[in-house]
């Protein structure tokens, strides 16, 4: 029987984590693979997001998603002005409508400075104005290292940077076995037409990171692996909002997302949302429906949007491990011994803020393998 391709690192899913660590680990060892189901990269999540870098306002301190977050803002500016990939520093108006709110925004202040966030300010209403003279809003809280960037070109560099190292990506590569053999891992691709082991195996597999998970033998429900579906919807305007800012409600800081607000992309196009909907599987149309929704949350603080000027935009869809009513969960990245998986790595559950993190989740994973790869 002829001997199977070996290699000595294999990363499921070539979405923006998928390749950002897919660069981390080329630069530091050899034979690595990177497989994709999709024809391209970032096909699934990455491509459908409001491409914001975030600043770490919101998760509980001492979390993943609060520290990876926080880090990877200024690492995520730096890759940016190094590569000349577009992006911008919009800042991000976090507002309030009422004195209910305006609590809210201490909290979040406080949240945020205990994640070392140190260069929020309160805005009064006046100030508000001078910033944007669209938006009604009592008060609000600035974030001017929020910003936006250009999610496709950073997948892209991140790619030709592992490439250039000696990665191999290989694309409509559908993983549909996985087998410990007791030293590697067999893995099969499209039912059979292709086998190879590999020492190592990182599942970024996003949306279906749980399924993978059990394909190599993980129990998910015992594991809390299984992923909910949380499909997010936006809604764009026509005349749209003169705006500069990012617009974001204030929010209770156990919120399933970040409420209906306001953000822009880099040639200028306003988009209202997302929502949070929970789904039984992907899909991503838009509803007419939800037209009357949207426009009560955003004329609330942009008056002059009408309801008729709202169209249904694009959605995308989340991987939470929290179900509907469920509390906060954390990113969960997992090295398998424990489970009798050992050099088994799962991302389950790499939602926002995975943009913003992308870096220095590479470089946690970089550590593990570097533990296990000698």
């Amino acid at each position: 029987m002829e001997r199977p391709d070996t290699f000595s690192i294999t990363i499921v899913g070539a979405g923006m984590v998928g390749l950002a660590a897919a660069e981390e680990l080329a630069g530091r060892f050899t034979r690595v693979l990177v497989v994709e189901k999709n024809e391209s990269f970032g096909r699934e999540i990455s491509s459908r997001h409001s491409g914001v870098v975030h600043a770490g306002l919101y998760y509980p301190p001492g979390s993943l998603k609060a520290r990876f977050c926080r880090e990877g803002n200024g690492l995520l500016y730096d890759m940016c002005r190094a590569r000349r990939i577009p992006h911008r520093k919009t800042g991000k108006l976090i507002i309030a409508l009422n004195a209910d709110d305006e609590m809210l925004l201490e909290a979040i202040r406080d949240r945020a400075e205990s994640n070392g966030v140190g260069d929020l300010s309160l805005l009064s209403k006046k100030e508000v104005g001078l910033k944007e003279p669209a938006l009604r809003a009592r008060s609000a809280l600035f974030s001017p290292s929020t910003g936006i960037i250009d999610a496709h070109l950073l997948m892209r560099s991140m790619m030709i940077a592992a490439e250039s190292s000696g990665a191999i990506i290989a694309y409509r590569s559908r993983v549909t076995g996985i087998e410990f053999t007791g030293r590697r891992y067999r893995v099969e691709i499209n039912n059979g037409a292709y086998r190879f082991e590999t020492d190592v195996l990182i599942n970024c597999g996003g949306l279906h990171a749980d399924f993978l998970a059990s394909l190599a033998g993980i129990d998910i429900d015992a594991a809390g692996y299984r992923l909910h579906y949380c499909k997010g919807s936006y809604f764009s305007a026509s005349p749209a909002p003169a705006i500069t800012h990012l617009v974001y409600p204030a929010i209770p800081y156990d919120a399933v997302g970040l409420g209906i607000h306001t953000t822009l992309d880099l040639g200028g196009r306003v988009r209202f949302g997302p929502d949070t909907e929970y789904v039984e599987s992907p899909e991503y149309t838009v509803s007419e429906a939800k037209r009357e929704f949207f426009w009560r949350e955003v004329s609330s603080y942009l008056p002059a949007v009408t309801k008729g000027s709202l169209h249904p935009d694009m959605s995308g869809v989340r991987p939470k491990r929290q179900g509907p009513g469920d509390t906060f969960r954390d990113f969960c990245i997992s090295e398998e011994g424990e489970k009798g998986c050992p050099g088994l790595i799962n991302l389950i559950g790499i939602e926002s803020p995975g943009l913003t993190a992308c870096i220095p989740i590479a470089r946690h994973l970089s550590g593990i393998v570097g533990g296990i790869v000698r």
